[in-house]
């Protein structure tokens, strides 16, 4: 998603609008618990200017610290909003307005291949494969694109309400972030909506849900403006564990990064090597994760997490 949040203010109302922009479930575009003063400062304009959530909510949830056992070069420019690979080839999504794209990525070198341009006025986000086709997600304009996952060409589109942010597949179905802690599951024929997931840990809703993945099974999520990778059971939506990415670059560059909106993002699952590659926004590398505990077979099979 984008890299910072707008948050209009001027002299003295600093601390009254301050006073509204409490943290909270972003699920609702209306929140009534906060006062209703200002409300041209206080409402947001995007999911984006949620607050981000202070996640792990509970200490009982298992959490375990990424380590890398390869890396390679990342397209240091690249604002990374999806991560795929399809066949072993790498493709990967990018935002901002007048740089977006959908690009294949030779891994070893991290030089870009093929690119397909979007229009200047679109902001690219989530990707995900299915056969040959590759779904590609915009943020605000309501509007996906098809490609042909060989050539990138664009060979159909889709249409959505609300916010595009993460992308995933279990090979038929499609799964959508937007932001908030709601999953949509959609058919790729007609783009039409089967079901939601409401995403929680230890009963509280977990927002900020960016780029998606279906690793084993299971559905993983970056958490926008962390270093966290929620690990999701699909059927119940229930957090099974936290993967933190804080130790795969120093502290300081993770540091700097961020001060421009080079937050992790990206996770993709390699079936041929059965591991996960992840990145971030601006991130000069690509990292391959050791195997995840806890991370075995599909706890539960793709069918049932259709029911």
């Amino acid at each position: 998603m984008i890299g910072a949040r707008l948050v209009v203010v001027a002299g003295a109302l600093v601390a009254a609008i301050a006073s509204c922009s409490g943290a909270g479930d972003a699920d609702a575009s209306t929140d009534s618990t906060h006062p209703a003063i200002l409300p041209a400062f206080a409402q947001r304009r995007n999911n984006a200017q949620a607050s981000i959530p202070d996640v792990p909510f509970s200490r009982e949830t298992p959490r375990w610290v990424a380590r890398a056992t390869r890396r390679w070069p990342h397209d240091s420019l690249a604002y990374t909003q999806g991560l795929v690979v399809r066949d072993g080839v790498l493709l990967e999504s990018t935002g901002l307005e007048g740089h977006s794209d959908l690009r294949t990525v030779d891994r070893a070198t991290g030089r870009m291949l093929q690119r397909a341009l979007l229009p200047d006025s679109e902001f690219g986000e989530g990707i995900a494969a299915i056969g040959d086709r590759v779904y590609q997600l915009t943020w605000q304009s309501g509007r996906g694109r098809v490609h042909d996952a060989r050539t990138l060409a664009v060979v159909d589109s889709f249409s959505y309400d609300g916010e595009g942010w993460g992308l995933a597949t279990d090979d038929t179905l499609l799964y959508l972030s937007d932001g908030t802690s709601r999953v949509r599951v959609i058919d790729p024929n007609g783009f039409h909506v089967v079901r939601r997931i409401r995403v929680t840990e230890a009963g509280q809703g977990v927002h900020m849900l960016n780029e998606l993945e279906w690793v084993r099974g299971e559905l993983w999520a970056n958490v926008y403006e962390t270093t966290l990778i929620a690990r999701i059971d699909p059927v119940t939506g229930h957090v099974l564990g936290w993967i933190d990415l804080a130790k795969l670059l120093p502290e300081a560059q993770l540091d700097r990064l961020k001060d421009r909106g080079g937050v992790a993002n990206g996770i993709a699952y390699d079936r041929a090597t059965d591991r996960v590659l992840v990145t971030g926004k601006y991130w000069p590398y690509l990292f391959q994760l050791d195997s995840i505990p806890g991370v075995a077979a599909p706890r539960t099979s793709r069918h049932s997490a259709r029911q």
